[in-house]
């Protein structure tokens, strides 16, 4: 069904990007995994993942905070896999602080990365779309694109935006085979997330349990963290036909966090 279409990734060589790669390519799909650099790392990511799933798997380095290398990343995975079929916006950094100590150029790099980025891909995207006349836009959006929490003005702004860029390009696109929906994570179990459990377990003198269950995932009722693979299946199935009269709407994962 999704078998030889090709599939973007933005800020995809860790973390939820990268989970979304890797389902994808099992899947069959051609993958552009991306990030903002170039490192022999980020190519043997690519490669990992192409030699585990025997699917064609590049990296191709592109800085979301700019709108001509978002349109660049598309150009050129046109140029190697001579279409664009699904795109994945999920760059993101995250900073946190009150509004009157908010950094400008925090917010404003937060804005680009999270907000702006999916505009310009998309924009580059969509015209390849519409030629094949089917195509999938999947934003990575946020429990924080639905609600919100102090000190996060920047990110929460950014994901409520990515949220409502998602309803608009449905509506642009809706009488013809292209969807555009956002899935909207709470805490899912990443590298950068791992990497804070002991600094919490230290400050909060807790085990790893319960620095998880009553520090970290106190707005989680689940009292567990998505995985990085399920974040994966359930942009799979958005690309499928399965979901072709999905559109314009956000799916959940965030272990009822948004049903509070």
């Amino acid at each position: 069904m999704v078998s030889g279409k090709t599939a973007v990734a933005t800020g995809s060589n860790s973390g939820i990007g990268l989970g979304i790669a890797e389902e994808f390519a099992k899947a069959g799909m051609n993958v552009v995994i991306n990030s903002f650099s170039d490192r022999e790392e980020d190519h043997a990511i690519a490669k990992k993942v192409s030699d585990e799933t025997g699917a064609k798997v590049i990296y191709i380095k592109a800085d979301m905070s700019k709108g001509d290398e978002c349109a660049a990343l598309i150009e050129k995975t046109k140029e190697v896999f001579g279409s664009v079929d699904i795109l994945v916006n999920n760059a993101g950094i995250q900073y946190v602080g009150p509004v009157e100590e908010f950094p400008e150029e925090k917010w404003d790099a937060i804005i680009a990365i999270n907000l702006s980025s999916a505009f310009h891909t998309i924009k580059a995207a969509l015209p390849i779309m519409r030629e094949k006349g089917w195509g999938r836009i999947i934003n990575i959006a946020s429990a924080h694109g639905l609600t919100a929490s102090p000190y996060k003005s920047a990110y929460v702004a950014a994901k409520h935006g990515v949220v409502g860029l998602t309803k608009t390009i449905a509506l642009e696109t809706a009488e013809v085979d292209i969807t555009c929906n956002a899935i909207c994570p709470g805490y899912v179990m990443t590298p950068l997330v791992e990497s804070q459990i002991p600094e919490q377990m230290k400050a909060h003198n807790m085990n790893r349990e319960d620095v998880l269950r009553n520090v970290m995932l106190t707005r989680q009722p689940s009292r567990e963290m998505a995985t990085t693979e399920q974040l994966g299946g359930t942009a799979l199935f958005l690309a499928t036909d399965h979901a072709k009269q999905i559109t314009g709407t956000t799916i959940s994962v965030d272990g009822g966090w948004t049903a509070l």
